[in-house]
């Protein structure tokens, strides 16, 4: 009979349990529930919040802003990664706007955007600007790193331009793309609810982190970095898998075709 638990499960469920108790003790040497608060607090809070409408407004919300700009970014970049390596012209061209946006901190863009969009569609745009150079970048890698020899008997038999991209670059560029947005995930969020905690715009995440600020509230502000996590490691397993399942569907289909060719 298989343990209910594996032993890394378990070893990881222990260090999880580990830091807890560090995270308790500490609470109960400093007793300011200002400057920190326990685990239990911030459970507590967390438990006092899920009832409210208010709580999921703004999860869904921030979910939807943040969500749109990631996207946008990612076809965005897909996009402009494709074409640059098409164009090596348009490549040289782009080349200082990525650097740019690579380098530019996320609270500069913020207070710029704040000035062009507004703070209704803040996290779009950050999301947006913060994920596009990464998926750019690594698109152009995944597209480069197509096998020469591919190219080249593609190139003898005359393959269709749809054929060659569907089995030869697009699983060349599927691992770079789910190393990535690895990334770009994570970032979209800590920049999108940045900037809402910037530009606190109504019926947010960022909002409800500015107001546990303002009346300082630690445990409510545990309670929705502890949100915050969550959303985005769900958001992150779900997106990857879907890259995961289309990187298998491609595969597949690549030896189907070769075994009817044969």
């Amino acid at each position: 009979m298989k343990p209910f638990l594996s032993s890394s499960a378990l070893r990881r469920s222990a260090v999880v349990l580990f830091w807890l108790l560090v995270w308790q003790a500490a609470a109960m040497l400093i007793r300011n529930d200002i400057i920190l608060v326990g685990p239990f607090d911030a459970a507590q809070a967390l438990l006092r919040l899920l009832p409210s409408g208010e709580f999921w407004l703004s999860i869904a919300h921030s979910f939807a802003k943040i969500s749109l700009g990631f996207l946008l970014a990612f076809f965005g970049g897909l996009l402009l990664g494709g074409l640059a390596c098409r164009f090596p012209l348009l490549r040289e061209l782009l080349a200082p706007i990525v650097s740019l946006l690579k380098s530019i901190p996320v609270a500069s863009f913020v207070i710029l955007a704040l000035i062009w969009v507004g703070s209704r569609q803040l996290a779009v745009f950050i999301a947006f600007l913060v994920v596009l150079p990464m998926i750019y970048v690594h698109t152009i890698a995944g597209l480069e790193s197509a096998d020469p020899k591919l190219l080249e008997m593609a190139q003898v038999f005359h393959m269709p331009a749809l054929k060659k991209i569907r089995y030869i670059y697009v699983p060349a560029l599927l691992p770079h793309l789910l190393s990535g947005c690895r990334v770009a995930l994570g970032m979209s969020w800590k920049s999108g609810v940045a900037a809402e905690v910037i530009g606190v715009p109504d019926h947010s995440i960022g909002e409800r982190l500015y107001m546990s600020k303002i009346y300082l509230a630690t445990s409510d502000l545990f309670a929705w970095t502890f949100v915050i996590i969550v959303i985005s490691a769900l958001s992150e397993r779900i997106f990857l898998l879907a890259l995961s399942k289309l990187q298998r569907n491609g595969g597949t289909g690549h030896e189907t075709d070769h075994s009817r060719t044969a």
